[in-house]
């Protein structure tokens, strides 16, 4: 476990303690965030709930991304059943400028989101944000403090494997489309090593929250 000093973006500086929790693809925050609830009693904002939220059938979004892709995104080339996740993954990871275009749709939409259920949970004294692309979107003024699972890359390459059933080439542009590991622990407040076992991550954040 390792505490630096912010250096990258703003911080939210209200009573609340608000945890802004990222790291790379398949580095444990959905484990660690059902730990924060379970165990800990920390209500928990996902942005990728969120992200889901904004695809959803017939939203305002949905209808942008199949204006934009048309059938090669829908399920069974059926609009009533919505976005094929994989298949609009398959696009937007190959080709930055995609990726750059639906994230200028998603990323205000979930931003608005997390607006909404932070207006809902002012008296809790403490939450987590679930936030994958915290630093990339740049979502470090809703957030007291940054917190960045570590762990290696060839780690995310195994685990993307056995989780996803991913490809190396699936895995490379998922990995490299976000920003590095070195990079994101220059720009976090804490640094919690999930290199190791899951019992090990979860004793320093008891550690932290004590």
């Amino acid at each position: 476990m390792k505490v630096s000093k912010a250096k990258t973006g703003n911080r939210w500086n209200g009573n609340q303690l608000r945890i802004g929790i990222t790291g790379g693809i398949a580095s444990g925050k959905s484990c660690v965030a059902r730990y924060l609830k379970i165990s800990k009693n920390i209500p928990i904002l996902d942005a990728d709930l969120f992200a889901r939220e904004a695809l959803t059938q017939n939203s305002k979004i949905t209808r942008e991304v199949i204006g934009r892709y048309g059938e090669q995104v829908t399920h069974e080339k059926n609009f009533k059943q919505g976005i094929n996740r994989q298949a609009l993954g398959e696009i937007i990871f190959s080709d930055k400028k995609e990726k750059l275009w639906l994230e200028s749709l998603i990323h205000p939409f979930v931003r608005n989101r997390f607006n909404e259920e932070l207006s809902k949970l002012t008296d809790v004294p403490r939450l987590a944000l679930i936030i994958p692309l915290l630093f990339e979107a740049g979502f470090t003024d809703i957030c007291s403090e940054t917190w960045l699972l570590y762990c290696t890359v060839e780690q995310q390459y195994e685990r993307l494997k056995r989780r996803n059933n991913f490809t190396y080439k699936q895995s490379k542009l998922r990995i490299e489309s976000q920003l590095s590991i070195d990079q994101k622990i220059r720009m976090s407040d804490i640094i919690i090593d999930n290199s190791g076992s899951m019992q090990s991550c979860f004793n320093q954040i008891d550690t932290l929250l004590n």
